[in-house]
This record gives C-alpha cells, sequence and structure tokens, in this order.
C-alpha cells in the first residue's frame, strides 16, 4: 500500500486527493478537498495569469502541502493544466509552486491530462454501476472532462486510451468569452454554441467519437448537472457517482441554467458557490456534446484526473 498525494490544478479549481493505493484495485481516500481559486480569471482576454489569482492559489497550495505531511504522503505530484499551458506568465505560477510546495508542477500537456483523466474515471466504473444495482457502462468509453479552460476528449477501452484530444472550450473560458448577461441572452447562448461546435469537429478530427459504447462524463459541470437533474435535496457524491443522466434530463438542466439569474443558480441546494457563474457554460458545453454524437446518456463519475494523478503515482 502506497500513500500519495495528488494536487490538480485546473482553470477554476485546485484540489487535494490523498490516498493509500494497493499494487491492484482500487484506491481509499484519506482526504479530498476542492477550492475555487480561478487561476485563469481572464486568461483568455489577456493571455496572462493574474497575480491575484497566482496568490489565490498560494494560500490554498499552502493548506494542501500541509495536509498532505500531516498525513504522512510519500510522495506528492501537482499537476496543472489549461490555463497554465496557455500563459505568457507561466514562470511566475511555476516560481510559486516550488516555493510554496518544494517542488514544481507538472504542466502537462493536453494528451496527458486526457490520459490521466481517463485513467481515473474508468478505474471504477464497474464498480460505480454496481452501487447503482447497473450493470457496467460498456467499453469502449468515450470519456469527457468538462474543464474551466479546456474539455478533454477520450476514447478507449479496458487496454488503454486509443484517441484522444483536447480543445479550448471550457466554463470558464466561455463565460467570459459570451455570457455576460444575467441571464445570457439568447445571441449570447448562440455564439457560445457555435464555438462549441467547431470545437467538436476539431475533435471528430481525431478522436473516432461514434465508436463509442458509453459516455463518460467527469468534473463540477457534469456532477452539477446531474445532481440537478436528480433533484438532489443537497450535494451526494455517492448519488451522483456512478448515476446515469438521460440527454433529455441534460438539455432540461442546462435549459434551466441559461435561462436563471445568478441568484436562483445560488439558490440550488447542490450548487457549489464557485460554479453560479460558470455552471451554465458547463452544462451547454455536455448538452452540445450529446446532441451532435447521438450519445442517449451520460455516466457521470466523480473519478477524475485527480484519482489518475495518483494512481499514476504510486502505480508507475
Amino acid at each position: 500500500m502506497t500513500r500519495v498525494a495528488a494536487i490538480d490544478c485546473g482553470t477554476n479549481s485546485i484540489r487535494l486527493l490523498v490516498a493509500d493505493v494497493p499494487p491492484q484495485g482500487g484506491h481509499t481516500d484519506l482526504r479530498r478537498r476542492m477550492e475555487v481559486v480561478r487561476l485563469g480569471q481572464g486568461v483568455d482576454a489577456t493571455g496572462r495569469l493574474a497575480q491575484e489569482a497566482i496568490e489565490r492559489t498560494r494560500v490554498v497550495l499552502a493548506e494542501y502541502a500541509a495536509q498532505a505531511r500531516e498525513l504522512g504522503a510519500t510522495d506528492v505530484r501537482m499537476v496543472a493544466t489549461s490555463a497554465t499551458r496557455d500563459a505568457a506568465n507561466r514562470a511566475d505560477f511555476e516560481d510559486m509552486v516550488r516555493s510554496t510546495l518544494g517542488r514544481t508542477a507538472d504542466v502537462v500537456t493536453g494528451r496527458e491530462e486526457a490520459e490521466l483523466s481517463f485513467l481515473g474515471a474508468t478505474g471504477s466504473v464497474a464498480d460505480a454501476a454496481a452501487a447503482h444495482g447497473l450493470d457496467p457502462a460498456p467499453a469502449p468509453w468515450l470519456v469527457v472532462d468538462i474543464g474551466g479552460g479546456s474539455t478533454e476528449f477520450v476514447l478507449g477501452d479496458g487496454d488503454g486510451v486509443t484517441a484522444a484530444r483536447s480543445v479550448d472550450i471550457g466554463c470558464v473560458r466561455l463565460t467570459e468569452r459570451h455570457l455576460h448577461d444575467d441571464p445570457p441572452t439568447a445571441e449570447q447562448v448562440a455564439r457560445t454554441e457555435r464555438d462549441i461546435r467547431a470545437a467538436l469537429a476539431q475533435v471528430t478530427a481525431d478522436v473516432p467519437v461514434g465508436k463509442a459504447a458509453s459516455l463518460v462524463g467527469l468534473a463540477g459541470s457534469v456532477t452539477t448537472v446531474a445532481a440537478l437533474a436528480l433533484g438532489l435535496p443537497a450535494y451526494d457524491s455517492v448519488a451522483i457517482h456512478g448515476s446515469r443522466i438521460a440527454v433529455a434530463d441534460v438539455r432540461r438542466v442546462s435549459a434551466d441554467l441559461l435561462a436563471a439569474t445568478r441568484e436562483r443558480r445560488a439558490a440550488e441546494p447542490v450548487m457549489h458557490p464557485g460554479r453560479v457563474d460558470v455552471i451554465g457554460a458547463g452544462a451547454l458545453i455536455l448538452r452540445v456534446l450529446m446532441d451532435e454524437f447521438g450519445l442517449a446518456e451520460v455516466t457521470v463519475s466523480e473519478h477524475d484526473i485527480l484519482d489518475g494523478i495518483a494512481l499514476r503515482l504510486a502505480r508507475p
């Protein structure tokens, strides 16, 4: 059994997982945390990470580093993704991480980000289905990880990844680019849809999505849509993990979120405060890709790139 700490720093949030990972089989969580630091604030417009966003990230990262030490993690890996890859001043971020964590962050390529997401998501597909009394979602799986700055599309099966593509559509990026009104106008939503469809055309050039037998959706936009579709009275990761949401319910939730004011979105009991401003764009990405690719349902996973980082760290 190996005790490791994984840190995933995305465009919108930074997350920690400290887990015991056996040589085979599922891992045991000791600590999971997520804080919204909005590292990618304004990066789509300026090409740079805002200094106040780097400082917000530093404060949380220092807490995570202390918790990993206290829990006795023998190794730590921090992965940074879309916002950092794109930033002209990424060296400022990397210097902050080195001084705070004692090691550098791995600013991974879109391909590695996709592979880590796939590893984390598919490792528990069968167990998650069993918990809901369902048959396992059949492979090949199309794993879709909707992040703040980018979305990863990965096709694979039990033998691993066969094709992957990362595209620059994410809930933060598209909100900042298009969805400015409260609620957004029909034209703003239409412009967002056009961006999403253009990105999906890039995906299909590299990923044969028609071969997928199941869609597996990851990250906060997907899990929040699932919580709303299920009508949960509070966010419940056990109920969400492994649930299957029909495309009709995704359409309904997406339309409701895009028609709602910020105040009404914030009042939803399952809504994390850090997702209130960007959930409409995240839901729209999910809805458009399901319609575009003709996918009838999405299997929702609470396990994602964070779990993949931990598994790869313990089982290189």
